[in-house]
């Protein structure tokens, strides 16, 4: 099959109709038809049948749909990158971004970056860290800035900067303490985080090694409303140090832990397509904000 019956032959498949598939297409009528008669012809398939003046899938469509799925699914995604590249040769910036980077450091960088380049658009885009290699691909984003990301083929790893989990709680939870250990957390109601990535398992790996017994009990998706839930009293909260900094307040302080528990916050960016300008100067303005919030809420993580 050429990649226009495929693309003929999904469009009816999906659509129900000759009519459909052709406004899907932008072509006519005829030349759907056309197409759609020569491809069962060349594959000695009867495709679709039409029962009560309705076009009907058979079951030979049904089976040769599963296998010509993942092809349009590519022709697809080949299509976004193609726009996507247009579109960047028109100064257009797009950054992947972990949601804590996004709504604590990133917002400043952004702010900079076009104060000092007022031409340079910037999009933004929510990137969690199983998402980061086909993002990439497929051009949604020239760069992603993600937690301790997984070594992968065909991309680049850069660390900008190592940071640390905090515990984000009520003052009067920990009266006078200026850091706090894991073992402080042993038996307290605390919000829990599913789903955390890699820094639920570097948690996750240091409440097993010391034995602590966590009484998780309330559990989030997202960092953001943990610490929006540990603001309304349901208990302490582990998360990055952005998310405890940003959330920071006269009710509520961000605590060190104590021995400190590091991750790197890294810069991803395929490995064949080196950073543009642009995106290097965004990589400045970015370790410029994270210095910045970091000197307005306390001193940043041990050496």
């Amino acid at each position: 099959m050429r990649l226009r019956q495929i693309e003929v032959f999904h469009a009816v498949y999906t659509t129900g109709s000759i009519s459909a598939a052709a406004r899907k297409l932008h072509v006519t009528q005829p030349a759907v038809s056309k197409v759609l008669h020569h491809t069962q012809a060349q594959l000695g398939l009867t495709l679709f049948e039409l029962v009560r003046g309705r076009l009907v899938a058979t079951e030979q469509a049904h089976a040769l749909y599963r296998e010509v799925g993942e092809i349009h699914e590519r022709l697809a995604a080949l299509d976004k990158a193609v726009g996507n590249l247009r579109q960047l040769a028109g100064g257009l910036l797009r950054v992947g971004c972990v949601p804590s980077l996004g709504q604590h450091v990133i917002p400043a960088a952004v702010t900079a970056l076009r104060q000092r380049h007022p031409r340079l658009s910037v999009e933004l885009q929510t990137v969690h860290h199983d998402e980061v290699l086909r993002r990439l691909l497929e051009r949604d984003c020239e760069l992603v800035l993600v937690y301790a990301p997984a070594t992968q083929p065909r991309v680049r790893i850069q660390v900008l900067e190592q940071a640390q989990l905090m515990v984000l709680a009520r003052q009067e939870d920990f009266p006078g303490r200026p850091h706090l250990a894991l073992a402080d957390l042993q038996g307290r109601p605390m919000v829990g985080l599913a789903s955390s990535g890699p820094l639920g398992e570097l948690f996750d790996a240091a409440i097993e090694r010391e034995g602590i017994a966590l009484d998780t009990a309330v559990t989030s998706q997202t960092y953001a409303i943990g610490a929006a839930l540990t603001a309304h009293g349901a208990g302490p909260c582990v998360v990055d140090e952005f998310t405890a900094r940003g959330h920071a307040s006269a009710q509520l302080k961000a605590y060190p832990l104590q021995p400190p528990l590091h991750f790197p916050v890294c810069c991803v960016h395929l490995e064949d397509r080196p950073l543009s300008a642009a995106a290097q100067r965004f990589l400045a303005c970015f370790s410029q904000a994270l210095r910045h919030l970091r000197q307005a809420s306390g001193p940043g993580p041990a050496a």
